[in-house]
């Protein structure tokens, strides 16, 4: 079993157009590999993108960055192994050659990656309505507040903060607070 500090996000290059393949692979030959303590989240970096063609409103989900998956993995020569010769991988971005293991992702890159995805990281996540926290950043910043909504699925929470003697509600990102 590994420890979650190795765990970090890559990037993976692939043939363009089989991102999703790619994804599929992956987490498919994470389990029947038994890799799933190595290799845990794929993601196909993409976003909605709504186009008005002859009247008819058409949305659809466009790539982010064509030909790249993001993987969070552990990063061992196993691993590596299986993730690089998973068909429609042509290798890792940020590796220098045969052999050579790639650098992660910056922790602020892949904030802001997965959270342009609605995929955010797990953060701190313990949190209850009813409890004290103070905003670290945005409009609110240094402003405490008590927390009505918990949504764990997009890691929000909804803060009120005295704002002039009135209380004003925020919708804050999970990682933006402090208890």
């Amino acid at each position: 079993m590994s420890d979650a500090a190795s765990k970090n996000w890559y990037v993976l290059h692939t043939y363009s157009g089989y991102e999703n393949k790619v994804k599929e692979n992956l987490e498919s030959r994470a389990q029947s590999m038994g890799m799933e303590d190595y290799i845990f989240r794929t993601a196909v970096p993409e976003e909605e993108e709504t186009e008005v063609k002859n009247g008819k409103t058409k949305t659809e989900m466009k790539k982010t960055f064509p030909g790249y998956v993001l993987v969070e993995m552990v990063m061992s020569d196993e691993s590596w192994f299986v993730v690089r010769n998973t068909p429609g991988v042509t290798g890792f971005v940020g590796s220098h050659g045969s052999g050579s293991k790639p650098a992660p992702l910056l922790p602020e890159e892949v904030d802001h990656i997965l959270n342009d995805l609605g995929v955010n990281k797990v953060a701190n996540t313990d949190f209850e309505e009813g409890e004290t926290v103070t905003i670290k950043d945005g409009a609110f910043a240094n402003m405490s507040g008590k927390i009505t909504e918990v949504d764990q699925e997009h890691s929000k929470l909804k803060v009120d903060v005295d704002m002039f003697g009135r209380m004003t509600s925020a919708e804050v990102d999970f990682d933006s607070v402090e208890k």
